[in-house]
């Protein structure tokens, strides 16, 4: 088993670097000003939803696929792309908040969370940084490599929901006063629609 005073650094450094800006928690941001806080604990809970699939490619080798193979990797970054352009033109056309029934809200955070999924497991960085992160970490003579890889993919988990949780209630409390207004609702989708756009333009650029 890895020692107490490895995992605590490694969680520590897990903390810090969910709070570094990147693809994942300005996509939180953009959906928690847009949509609120739940919307962004919905997201969350898909990204980390993609980040079990990450963590389970690199325990059992899959990641290196994705790392060697030029095919897998422009696959996975075009698919990704895609799709954020997508989220950017719903964003950019979507009409001002209205009242909506419960079981319509019900359907959205569905859609919330497989938003999320998407997001995470259709960017190949993420599997190339946890085979380069993850097992920095590891002793292989404390066990077997792969339960080490499990373990610390969950504490990095713990440490994504904190703190894109954290990033959801604080989006979505300062996005609520916006949305209050039509007029600053639709600006915050041109936000929200341009900050897709960009991650997309930014993922597209990614090279392997």
């Amino acid at each position: 088993m890895i020692e107490v005073d490895v995992l605590v650094l490694f969680f520590t450094t897990s903390v810090l670097l969910a709070f570094a800006p990147g693809p994942d928690n300005l996509f939180v941001m953009a959906q928690s000003a847009q949509q609120g806080r739940m919307a962004g604990f919905v997201v969350t809970l898909g990204l980390c939803t993609g980040l079990i699939a990450h963590t389970a490619a690199v325990a059992f080798g899959l990641a290196a696929v994705v790392k060697t193979s030029a095919l897998a990797f422009s696959v996975l970054k075009l698919l990704g792309a895609a799709y954020l352009i997508y989220l950017a033109w719903q964003a950019f056309r979507a009409a001002a908040a209205a009242e909506v029934p419960q079981q319509a809200a019900a359907v959205d955070s569905g859609k919330l969370y497989r938003r999320g999924i998407i997001m995470n497991i259709t960017n190949p960085k993420v599997s190339i940084f946890f085979l380069a992160f993850l097992p920095q970490f590891t002793d292989p003579a404390k066990g077997a490599i792969a339960l080490q890889i499990i373990l610390l993919g969950c504490l990095f988990i713990v440490a994504t929901i904190l703190v894109f949780g954290a990033i959801s209630i604080f989006a979505g409390t300062l996005g609520e006063k916006f949305r209050r207004s039509a007029r600053a609702q639709r600006v915050l989708n041109c936000i929200a629609g341009s900050i897709f756009a960009g991650l997309a333009v930014k993922l597209m650029i990614t090279r392997q």
